[in-house]
């Protein structure tokens, strides 16, 4: 896979809801073109073509960012201010998906500018289908932007 093929960055440190969440994207035919980040930093370097991601290409951007808040080395309520800080990856789609329930993360993604908040249920069916109406939503059914748009 080239990295201008990726249509979603899963930033996700717990291995067994990577596992489910590629699993539910992969029974819709959405999880081809996807790259998954382990922590804050390495999802930064990922999208901002730093560390070990150096001699990736900037207007190669990822589709659709599925992001969990609880994060090891940066947070993600931090990738979330960069990402829609800077103005090259702005108008990235950018879906919170954490098992947080606090309110205070709610508010915050959104001042941020997160496209949409989902916590992840708790049950698997539940927690599956959510997955595959996230990814239908965003890769198919959305218009995003055109390229032509975003400036580098």
């Amino acid at each position: 896979m080239t990295p201008k093929d990726v249509q979603i960055l899963l930033v996700e440190d717990d291995p067994k809801d990577a596992k489910l969440t590629i699993h539910a994207l992969r029974e819709e035919n959405l999880a081809n073109n996807l790259q998954v980040a382990r922590d804050g930093e390495e999802a930064l370097d990922y999208l901002f073509c730093q560390g070990e991601f150096a001699g990736r290409g900037l207007e190669h951007l990822p589709q659709l960012v599925l992001l969990d808040l609880k994060l090891p080395k940066v947070d993600g309520l931090e990738v979330l201010r960069t990402l829609k800080g800077d103005p090259r990856t702005k108008t990235i789609p950018v879906v919170v998906l954490t098992s947080s329930r606090e309110e205070n993360d709610l508010v915050a993604s959104y001042k941020l500018g997160v496209n949409a908040y989902v916590q992840k249920p708790v049950d698997f069916d539940s927690f599956r289908q959510a997955v595959k109406q996230l990814g239908l939503f965003w890769l198919v059914v959305n218009e995003p932007p055109p390229a032509s748009s975003v400036r580098f």
